[in-house]
C-alpha cells in the first residue's frame, strides 16, 4: 500500500462527495466529480499516479472503463507513457482480447486491443476505486495474455469492506496493489 502525505489524502478526501441511495436503496457511492473538477486537487492525483507509473517501472498505463480512463490517461502523458484503454466489450474496433468475469450481481466482459501491449510491456493498471475486485482481476489476466507484465494495479479508492483487495493480491503474483485512500 503507498503511503499517501496526509495533506494530498486530506485534499482528495475533501473532494470525494458521497451519494446515498445511489444507484440503488443501502448504497453509498463515491462520486469523484467534484474532485475532477478541482484542478489543483486532480493535478495533485494526476502527479501521484504519475509518480507511482514512474516507481513501478511502467512502460504503459492502462485504463479501467470508465472512470478509470480519467485517471490514467492523464497520469500516462504526465509520466511520458503510452495510454491503452479496457473497454466493456463490443466498445473497440479491430481485433481484440476479451476476459468474462463474475460481479456481485452478475457477469460482464472487457476488452483490449490485441497488438496495443507486447511482450516488452510492463504495464500498470489504474482505476478510481477497488471494490469487489472483478475488473481490475480480469484485466491483470487480459494484460498476462497480451504477453505483457503486470507493473502494479493503482486506485484512488479502495472500499475495504467490499475485500477487493483479498480477491486481487493472489492473481498480482507479486505486483503492487497501490491505494491512495482506504475506507
Amino acid at each position: 500500500m503507498t503511503a499517501v502525505s496526509p495533506e494530498l489524502q486530506g485534499l482528495l478526501l475533501h473532494r470525494i462527495r458521497d451519494v446515498a441511495d445511489y444507484p440503488k436503496p443501502g448504497v453509498m457511492f463515491k462520486d469523484i466529480t467534484p474532485l475532477l473538477a478541482d484542478p489543483v486537487a486532480f493535478g495533485a492525483l494526476t502527479e501521484a499516479l504519475a509518480e507511482l507509473c514512474v516507481r513501478c517501472g511502467a512502460t504503459k498505463v492502462v485504463g479501467l472503463e470508465a472512470r478509470g480512463f480519467i485517471l490514467a490517461a492523464p497520469a500516462a502523458i504526465r509520466a511520458g507513457l503510452g495510454f491503452v484503454p479496457v473497454r466493456k466489450a463490443g466498445k473497440l474496433p479491430g481485433a481484440t482480447l476479451s476476459q468474462r468475469y463474475e460481479l456481485e450481481y452478475g457477469s460482464a466482459e472487457i476488452e483490449v486491443h490485441a497488438e496495443d501491449l507486447t511482450v516488452d510491456d510492463h504495464v500498470m493498471v489504474i482505476d478510481d476505486v477497488l471494490a469487489t475486485g472483478g475488473t481490475a482481476e480480469a484485466s491483470l489476466e487480459l494484460i498476462r495474455r497480451a504477453g505483457a507484465t503486470v507493473a502494479g494495479v493503482a486506485v484512488l479508492l479502495e472500499l475495504g469492506f467490499l475485500s477487493g483487495r483479498e480477491r486481487l493480491e493472489p492473481v498480482l503474483a507479486g505486483a503492487p496493489l497501490e491505494v491512495l485512500i482506504t475506507v
